[in-house]
């Protein structure tokens, strides 16, 4: 797929190139002139999609630690792991001794980020959001933040395009085969399946996929009952490769009301990684591909 070829080739070009605006210690940056010894070179990146952006603005050298989501490229997992995005703790971010902190929004807890504040260690929340809009913004923010917005604003402009490219691609694929019903489960502790309603990243990447959510009627995650599972009736179900505490394949072959649906009954389950599919960071237009592929095929 393009989108999955161009990716690694951009990120390593990205590495190899000189930072343009790096000239004579200052960084020009929209209207306003950042000098780099202005610039905190002890950076930490909370959240899995932030985390990619600030290696592909070629900025990965300032980073200090990451989140426990923040798993690719691979070369971030060498840097410290300060926790889970939504439960740091103080004492974990703050032995990294950090000049800045950016976060994925629903990083947290309250209290870790008051703490930051207090000691005076600048905690930048970057807003989420579903389609490539939002991706774009996500970009731009974290441009903004470590002082490169002019690099950050051609990269979301390319991450854009092939967002929307993919996007069509995959509804030209629907149109041809039929689009199919998608089931996103997150879980399925104690034989309750977790699946994905309205208003959640997995409904949205079903439907850039130019598939349907057959979970409708709630929102977020929401455990189904079966009479709820049995009338969502999915072609297919679409779960993370890994998941953090949940072992999910093994145990829906289990579930009687899962085996009653097209998909159980055809074993159509599709795997995908987790930060990938629900990311909605830089590989988005990649997700959009590789999940259309997995429905509908090569186009």
């Amino acid at each position: 797929m393009r989108i999955a070829r161009i990716f690694l080739p951009r990120l390593r070009r990205r590495r190899c190139q000189p930072i343009a605006l790096l000239l004579f210690g200052v960084w020009v940056t929209g209207s306003a002139i950042v000098h780099a010894e202005d610039r905190p070179s002890r950076v930490v990146s909370i959240g899995g999609s932030v985390t990619e952006i600030v290696f592909l603005l070629d900025q990965q050298a300032r980073l200090v630690a990451r989140d426990t989501t923040s798993t690719f490229p691979s070369a971030a997992e060498a840097l410290p792991d300060v926790g889970y995005m939504r439960s740091l703790s103080p004492e974990g971010v703050l032995s990294v001794d950090p000049l800045l902190i950016i976060a994925e929004q629903g990083a947290g807890p309250q209290e870790t980020i008051d703490i930051m504040r207090a000691a005076r260690i600048p905690f930048i929340t970057i807003p989420d959001g579903y389609n490539a809009e939002a991706v774009a913004e996500k970009i731009q923010s974290v441009g903004k933040a470590l002082g490169v917005s002019d690099e950050a604003t051609a990269l979301a402009a390319e991450v854009q395009d092939e967002i929307h490219a993919a996007t069509q691609s995959a509804a030209d694929a629907a149109a041809l085969a039929g689009r199919k019903r998608v089931m996103f489960v997150l879980s399925t502790q104690g034989g309750k399946v977790m699946a994905a309603g309205q208003n959640t990243a997995a409904d949205a990447i079903i439907s850039m996929a130019a598939a349907d959510n057959a979970v409708q009627g709630i929102q977020g995650y929401k455990p189904l009952t079966d009479e709820a599972i049995t009338a969502a009736a999915p072609d297919v179900i679409l779960i993370m490769e890994t998941t953090r505490d949940h072992q999910v394949e093994g145990t829906l072959k289990d579930i009687p009301a899962v085996r009653t649906t097209p998909a159980g009954k055809q074993d159509a389950i599709v795997k995908m990684d987790g930060l990938l599919l629900l990311g909605f960071g830089p590989r988005t237009g990649q997700a959009i591909a590789e999940l259309s592929s997995a429905l509908y095929g090569d186009s």
